[in-house]
């Protein structure tokens, strides 16, 4: 099974001062009893002391061991122009560590697929799509909210997470929406690919957020804004902002930057957000014929229902310190019942994944498989692999 947590550096401590070598070795070690295998660790370009105009797209990651180069992405986090960000997947095996080094090379290494992608899809009114090699998702853009608004037929008013049920490990967004807008058929109809059957309507979909007030639960509205940030083989990540919005008298602003690596099932959300000490991510219950799973201490929820002619699981994970509660929440209002996780804001703040595991994909075949799943995964979230340079 493939599991992914993000690691990220900070150990400029371990730099020292003065000229810098063009090998450095990275010991990672890994402190449970399961291997860890796709989760992804992230090096900075300031780590590695390069001066400025060296090309950081030189470096490579190479196992010593096997000595081959792994796959490596190079992402541009603050939007400067300049990569500032090195990925790879390491492989650590149970109670365990293991040396890799950031080697110089002659010729940068030429970009792979991008199976991790993601874009703003203008042609379907505009939603924003993403996926990986396991799962996809949406969500839904100002000009769908105004269809909805002005009473024209074919908008979506939601800021909830759609799920695309794909059972291939190959790209299908550009697939599935020039199908659909070219007259050659529908995503809602699976012809071996898997489909979008997934209803969101106002719910949260998959990890859709909410702010309550006593015992009301308000949402925003569509997002107003887009920009993606990167594509590539480990990771597609972007950002989405919101228009402030209300809450019982509290004003709301809410930017989600939300990125889902190579061979996981979840994807990261990271929330800033001002005008609550306290945010509900959600997962919808649909029917509410579903089984729900908590548990707090681990830091993660878990929700199995039947759905078409399959079943699916859908979950939230986090940090045991960042979950403070759970409520599974039922209301005759249609699509308003969730199962949701209590996050603590900190810092204007709240990091969380949330992501499903859809039978006919075939890997997770029942209940008890996908919340396996997700505990192993809460695991990995809170016990990070150690890393030092050495």
């Amino acid at each position: 099974m493939k599991n992914i947590f993000i690691i990220t550096l900070v150990l400029s401590a371990f730099i020292a001062c003065g000229e810098q070598p063009d090998t450095k070795i990275i010991v990672l070690k890994n402190t449970l009893e399961i291997p860890r295998t796709n989760e992804t660790v992230e090096i900075s370009r300031s780590l590695l002391g390069l001066s400025v105009g060296e090309n950081f797209e030189l470096y490579g990651v190479k196992n010593m061991e096997s000595n081959s180069f792994l796959t490596t992405q190079f992402i541009d986090e603050d939007g400067d122009g300049i990569e500032d960000v090195l990925l790879f997947q390491p492989t650590i095996k149970a109670n365990s560590e293991v040396q890799y080094e950031i080697v110089k090379l002659e010729v940068a290494v030429k970009d792979s697929e991008a199976i991790c992608y993601s874009r703003f899809v203008p042609e379907r009114t505009d939603d924003y799509a993403w996926e990986n090699n396991k799962v996809g998702f949406r969500t839904f853009g100002p000009t769908a909210q105004k269809m909805v608004e002005d009473n024209v037929k074919g908008g979506t008013l939601s800021s909830g997470i759609d799920a695309w049920l794909k059972k291939v490990d190959y790209p299908i967004i550009n697939k599935w929406y020039e199908k659909s807008t070219k007259g050659k058929g529908t995503y809602h109809k699976d012809t071996g690919e898997g489909l979008d059957n997934f209803h969101v309507g106002i719910s949260r979909g998959v990890g859709g957020i909410a702010v309550k007030v006593d015992s009301t639960y308000y949402l925003s509205k569509n997002f107003s804004a887009w920009k993606t940030i990167s594509t590539g083989p480990i990771r597609t990540s972007f950002l989405l902002t919101y228009k402030d919005w209300d809450a019982a008298g509290n004003v709301i602003s809410e930017e989600k930057h939300i990125s889902l690596d190579y061979g996981s099932n979840l994807s990261k959300f990271e929330i800033s957000i001002t005008g609550t000490d306290m945010l509900s991510a959600g997962l919808t219950l649909h029917e509410n014929d579903g089984e729900n799973t908590v548990n707090e201490n681990e830091g993660w929820l878990s929700y199995w229902q039947p759905h078409g002619d399959s079943e699916l699981g859908t979950g939230i994970v986090t940090s045991t310190k960042s979950l403070v509660g759970s409520e599974y929440y039922v209301t005759e209002l249609k699509d308003a019942s969730n199962l949701y996780a209590f996050l603590k804001v900190e810092n204007q703040k709240v990091v969380y994944y949330a992501g499903f595991g859809w039978k006919e994909a075939g890997e997770f075949k029942t209940k008890e498989s996908w919340n396996a799943y997700l505990q192993e995964f809460a695991k990995k979230v809170n016990n990070p692999i150690q890393i030092q340079f050495k």
